[in-house]
């Protein structure tokens, strides 16, 4: 039998079996590059949970117009006869991201817009939700 010294006896006897840099390093490389391939994806995670204050404020418009039109037989672009009031926006100090907008009102029908302030993906599009009499809901831009 060969005299064959065992890597604890060739270290000394607190030798510790572990990972080399090269080893720790290509583990890194690999879960850097798994991580820029994730982040871009969940832009469109952080659009579509955005856009529910958009459809829930939009919602609100349908049902403040709808009891409107059932008191007085018509549809109305004023929110003060709503009584709506617009959540203080991005741009004026405010938490809201979607600006809303009745774009028409006429006797037997109307239309609202929630759009976005922010671009959330870069794109140059503004997300944009709208509704109508018939509570459709649909997006009109998508970002």
């Amino acid at each position: 039998m060969e005299n064959v010294s065992k890597p604890s006896e060739a270290y000394g006897k607190n030798y510790l079996p572990a990972y080399s840099l090269s080893e720790i390093l290509i583990v890194l490389c690999i879960i850097g590059i798994l991580i820029y391939l994730v982040v871009p994806n969940q832009t469109s995670v952080v659009t579509s949970a955005k856009s529910i204050e958009a459809q829930n404020m939009l919602s609100m418009v349908h049902g403040l117009e709808k009891s409107h039109f059932y008191r007085y037989s018509k549809y109305t672009a004023d929110f003060n006869e709503l009584g709506f009031e617009q959540a203080l926006t991005i741009d004026k100090g405010g938490q809201a991201v979607y600006r809303i907008e009745i774009t028409s009102a006429t006797l037997n029908s109307f239309s609202a817009t929630a759009t976005s302030l922010q671009d959330f993906d870069g794109d140059g599009n503004y997300n944009t939700w709208q509704i109508d009499q018939d509570r459709l809901l649909k997006e009109i831009v998508k970002d």
